[in-house]
């Protein structure tokens, strides 16, 4: 059977890597977004030519080889065109992470978030007109963990679905030379638009702690850490976060603890009486209250596969909008179960009133495709 794969990042290229492997098919067409996209990469480097999109909305007809049995649709963000599925014998096939027709769209992971959902599921269905609106081919089913993000929610259990689904439904179609097909009952169709913040869900809570971060430089020895978690632990803050380097026999760190509003002062006084041992600190406040008159406080969150140039490319888009950065927290994250390197950025933004947060996410969007970024705005509220 001849495939032709049309996707991007991370899990496109597991599912070529997947195909790869199954007996009797082989691949006529690679389509991915830019050359140095994951899938793009994977396919070069078995051997196999890639079509880079000159349109990332759309994908055309020749992009499609003649003589294509089905096509496979991984993480595109591109359309599969009419002119492209009349290329394939069977047309084509994508994945959406949810139970359709519930959650038809871009978001479909944030809203089974937001809604509350306690079972989340994934589709195999059919590339037709109409918003994730084609029959399914193939779907199954988890439980949604309490306290879960959309992303942890996708890669703990959304991802290996659709890996699993996809390849099910390629050998079924390898094997009977058809594509299953049960229509889907538009009572329970809901539409999934893109959203512009983070969501998690988790119990609600009052606002009763500040941040503090703070920051120390100093010979390397052991022992810091500890000083710091039991100064943490002695005035009830918790260890949010934190990046620390050893280098050249010299210890560098930043550390974010989320601590009492009453316990503030303390655990400050607390740190720096650290100094005394040969330390340098310096722990700063989070801003409190409503930003200056002319400005507004935004949420920024940003995360993709880990490359150079995001921070710079970053922050020049926001200097040329004249966005200040009151703070921003960076980190790397591998995924123990495949090894994935991701890039995060939560930073906290001063934005000019007069520039929306539609306007800010539109000056982020070429950033986003360039380097496949999912990036998240929201207003952040006075404490």
């Amino acid at each position: 059977m001849k495939l032709a794969l049309v996707g991007s990042r991370y899990f496109a290229a597991t599912v070529f890597d997947m195909l790869r492997q199954l007996e009797g098919v082989q691949f006529t067409s690679i389509v991915a977004p830019a050359a140095d996209d994951r899938l793009g990469l994977a396919a070069k480097a078995a051997g196999l030519p890639v079509h880079v999109l000159a349109n990332p909305k759309i994908v055309p007809g020749e992009a499609i080889a003649e003589g294509t049995d089905l096509i496979v649709a991984a993480h595109t963000h591109a359309r599969v065109s009419n002119e492209a599925l009349a290329r394939s014998r069977h047309r084509g096939i994508g994945y959406h992470p949810s139970l359709l027709p519930r959650h038809r769209g871009i978001a479909a992971v944030e809203w089974t978030i937001l809604e509350g959902d306690a079972i989340a599921g994934g589709s195999v269905y059919h590339l037709a007109d109409g918003w994730d609106a084609g029959a399914v081919a193939a779907q199954d089913w988890c439980f949604v963990q309490r306290g879960e993000s959309a992303r942890e929610l996708w890669e703990r259990a959304l991802a290996p679905m659709g890996l699993a689904l996809l390849g099910r439904v390629v050998r079924h179609v390898r094997d009977h030379d058809e594509v299953p097909a049960a229509a889907q009952d538009l009572r329970f169709a809901t539409k999934a638009p893109l959203i512009k913040r983070s969501v998690v869900l988790t119990e609600d809570a009052a606002d009763d702690t500040v941040a503090l971060v703070a920051t120390v430089i100093g010979a390397d020895r052991q022992g810091i850490v500890n000083a710091l978690s039991e100064c943490a632990q002695r005035h009830g803050a918790n260890w949010a976060s934190s990046r620390l380097a050893r280098a050249a026999g010299e210890f560098a760190g930043m550390v974010h603890f989320d601590v009492p509003r009453d316990s503030v002062d303390a655990l400050a006084a607390s740190l720096r009486a650290l100094e005394s041992a040969g330390l340098r600190i310096t722990v700063s406040r989070s801003a409190a209250g409503e930003p200056a008159a002319g400005w507004r406080g935004v949420e920024l969150q940003l995360v993709g596969d880990d490359r150079k140039g995001i921070v710079s490319s970053l922050t020049r888009i926001l200097a040329m909008r004249s966005v200040s950065i009151e703070n921003m927290h960076t980190e790397i994250v591998t995924s123990p179960g495949t090894g994935k390197r991701s890039f995060k950025v939560a930073a906290h933004l001063l934005v000019p009133a007069g520039l929306t947060n539609e306007q800010l996410h539109a000056e982020l969007d070429g950033l986003a495709r360039e380097m496949m970024l999912d990036v998240a705005l929201g207003d952040r509220p006075g404490a």
